[in-house]
């Protein structure tokens, strides 16, 4: 599977970096992921998975690898970016590279600490992020209709297609509306994906509390637009349900392999059949994959080795149709 990362988003001064430099202190060594980059503002996070520590204990594993997530510390982002202020386009391209986005809002007060408004207001900094990732999308999604709507007009069945799921999208974004409000289905998301507008994007919200000092994370909870996680990146309280929540965000599950030399985590989309899921070990085993042996992980812990496990049954042969479920261990035949 190709690298899927999450971009860190937010107004300058609410903690980004801190919190950036904090999940890298965690970050695990390049060369057991070929994909690693060596870009300082990347960083590749381990998931925390009990589930892994115990298979890697049970089997005696010499080496224990965990699935990870990829972290994009985005530039500060300021109020008219839309238009290219500050780092504008720059920053509006490097959140359209990655596949989900977390918003930093700061909810604590701090004399020393300036915020960029004047005053500690985290949905209305939201509302400012927003606003940005809307209008970028607006000005996007005009152009797109522009050349489309003259091949839709000439009836061009693909072109009709891709101008209703546009102007379904514009009607939100010109309400100030993120286009996954917009209620697309599959197939239309496919048709405008090419787009990579940033509000189709999944948003998880960090409330940056610091446990120093006075904050409003608790009265403003209710109020946030969707998920969202409190963190302390200086004490480092809540940083594992962060890399947790990311994880789920990218849509992503967790499958093991266990043996003696290594116990590791591998990562699939949800919803992948065996064959795909195997592409995360070595991509020939789509091709040339024959068939799978699964256990669900506690099942495997229960018995406390693959022969009693196989003894009991539990133990089952899954072809091409297997759906891949979080949690299996599985052994591949190619």
């Amino acid at each position: 599977m190709s690298k899927l990362s999450v971009g860190i988003v937010g107004l300058p001064n609410v903690g980004k970096s801190t919190l950036f430099n904090a999940l890298t202190k965690k970050s695990v060594p390049a060369e057991n992921y070929p994909f690693c980059t060596i870009d300082p503002s990347v960083g590749i996070v381990p998931v925390p998975d009990e589930r892994l520590l115990k298979l890697s204990a049970m089997s005696q594993s010499q080496k224990t690898v965990p699935a990870v997530v990829e972290f994009v510390d985005i530039a500060g982002l300021v109020k008219g970016a839309a238009e290219g202020e500050g780092l504008g386009n720059k920053f509006l391209q490097n959140i359209r590279e990655v596949d989900a986005i977390i918003e930093m809002v700061r909810t604590f007060k701090d004399d020393d600490i300036i915020h960029v408004s004047g005053k500690i207001d985290p949905i209305s900094d939201i509302g400012v992020i927003n606003l940005e990732l809307v209008l970028a999308d607006e000005e996007t999604v005009t152009k797109r209709l522009g050349s489309v709507t003259r091949d839709a007009r000439s009836g061009k069945k693909e072109a009709m297609l891709e101008e209703a799921a546009l102007k379904k999208v514009e009607e939100y974004l010109k309400q100030g509306k993120l286009a996954s409000e917009a209620g697309l289905n599959e197939e239309e998301k496919k048709i405008i994906k090419g787009l990579q507008l940033l509000t189709l994007k999944p948003i998880l919200y960090i409330l940056n509390t610091s446990e120093a000092a006075d904050n409003v994370a608790d009265e403003v909870a209710a109020k946030i637009p969707g998920r969202f996680v409190k963190v302390d990146p200086v004490f480092g309280t809540g940083l594992d349900d962060l890399i947790k929540e990311s994880y789920k965000l990218l849509d992503l599950i967790t499958f093991f392999t266990t043996g003696d030399s290594e116990s590791r985590a591998w990562t699939t989309k949800r919803g992948s059949t065996a064959p795909i899921a195997g592409t995360a070990i070595h991509t020939d085993f789509k091709d040339k994959f024959i068939r799978a042996e699964v256990i669900e992980n506690d099942k495997l812990l229960e018995t406390g080795s693959y022969s009693l496990a196989r003894a009991k049954g539990w133990v089952r042969t899954e072809g091409k149709e297997y759906v891949v479920k979080d949690g299996d261990v599985i052994e591949f035949l190619i």
